[in-house]
C-alpha cells in the first residue's frame, strides 16, 4: 500500500478538490464514500473501488482492517490524520473513505413497477432520506428531475446510509421523457381536494412524485397525475417535510400490499 505525506501529491489534491465541491463530484462522475457502513455496502454490491484512503490510526481498528482486507493492495493509500481531515466531510469520522465511480444504469424503455420521482427536491438530506425509505420499501427505481440535489454528493450518500447500492438512480430525467415511459399510475400528495391516503387503493404499482420543498410538484407532473392523495394531519400542521411524506406514502403502500 502507498503512503501519502505531502499536500502537494496529485492524488491528494484531487481528493481535496472532490471533497470540497459537489460540482466537481458531478462533473467527474465520482463519489467519496466515508465510513465503515458505506464502504462495506459498496464492496458488497459493486466490487473494488478506484481507491481506498485510510488513516494510519484507523488501520489499528478491526472494522477498518476488515474493509481494507477486501481491497486490492495497490488501491490502498494511507494518509496522516491531519491530511485526512482536509478531505473528510464527517466530524469525528473513522478515518476511511473510498473513491468510486458513481453507479450508472440506462434509463429503462418502460417502467411497470413502483418507482419514485424526485421533482426538484433540493435539500441533500431530504434526498438521502427519501432514497433510504425507497430502498427499505423494496422500490428499485428512483428518477431525479433537473434541480434535484446531486444524488451522489457526500451529504446525500451519508443520509442514504447505503440505499444507493440497492437502487437504480437516474439523474437529470426530464418529466416528459419519463412520463412517456411510465406504464403505472402517477400519484402526488396534495393538501387540496385530494383523498386521504388511507382511503385510496395503493395496492398496485405506482409512480410516486415528490416535489420541491417550497413550490411542490411542477405543472408538467400535475397535468399527468392519475391520483392525488393527502396525508391526514390531526395535529393541525400545514404540511410535512417531503422526506417524512415520502416515507408515509411508500409504507402505506407496503401495508396495503401485505393485505392484498
Amino acid at each position: 500500500m502507498k503512503a501519502i505525506t505531502s499536500r502537494d501529491n496529485p492524488l491528494y489534491k484531487r481528493l481535496k478538490a472532490l471533497a470540497g465541491s459537489t460540482h466537481q463530484q458531478r462533473r467527474s462522475g465520482h463519489a467519496l464514500l466515508e465510513g465503515f457502513h458505506l464502504a462495506s455496502a459498496y464492496l458488497d454490491v459493486a466490487g473494488q473501488p478506484e481507491m481506498c484512503i485510510v488513516t494510519e490510526g484507523a488501520l489499528r481498528h478491526d472494522e477498518a482492517q476488515a474493509i481494507v482486507s477486501r481491497i486490492d493492495e495497490h488501491r490502498i493509500v494511507t494518509l496522516p490524520d491531519a491530511l485526512f481531515g482536509q478531505v473528510s466531510n464527517v466530524v469525528h469520522g473513522v478515518g476511511i473513505l473510498l473513491l468510486v465511480e458513481k453507479l450508472d444504469t440506462p434509463l429503462p424503455e418502460k417502467v411497470g413497477e413502483t418507482c419514485l420521482v424526485l421533482d426538484g427536491v433540493q435539500d441533500a438530506g431530504n434526498v438521502g432520506s427519501i432514497l433510504r425509505s425507497a430502498a427499505a420499501a423494496g422500490i428499485q427505481q428512483v428518477f431525479c428531475a433537473p434541480g434535484t440535489a446531486y444524488a451522489w454528493s457526500s451529504k446525500v450518500l451519508r443520509s442514504g446510509m447505503g440505499a444507493h447500492f440497492l437502487l437504480q438512480i437516474h439523474e437529470d430525467v426530464e418529466a416528459q421523457v419519463l412520463i412517456e415511459r411510465l406504464a403505472v399510475p402517477i400519484v402526488i400528495t396534495d393538501s387540496h381536494g385530494a383523498e386521504a391516503i388511507y382511503d385510496c387503493d395503493l395496492s398496485g404499482p405506482l409512480a410516486w412524485v415528490f416535489g420541491n420543498e417550497g413550490a411542490g410538484v411542477s405543472q408538467t407532473w400535475r397535468d399527468a397525475v392519475s391520483l392525488r392523495v393527502t396525508i391526514p394531519q390531526p395535529g393541525g400542521m400545514e404540511s410535512l417535510n417531503v422526506a417524512a411524506a415520502a416515507a408515509v406514502c411508500v409504507f402505506e403502500q407496503c401495508r396495503q400490499q401485505r393485505r392484498a
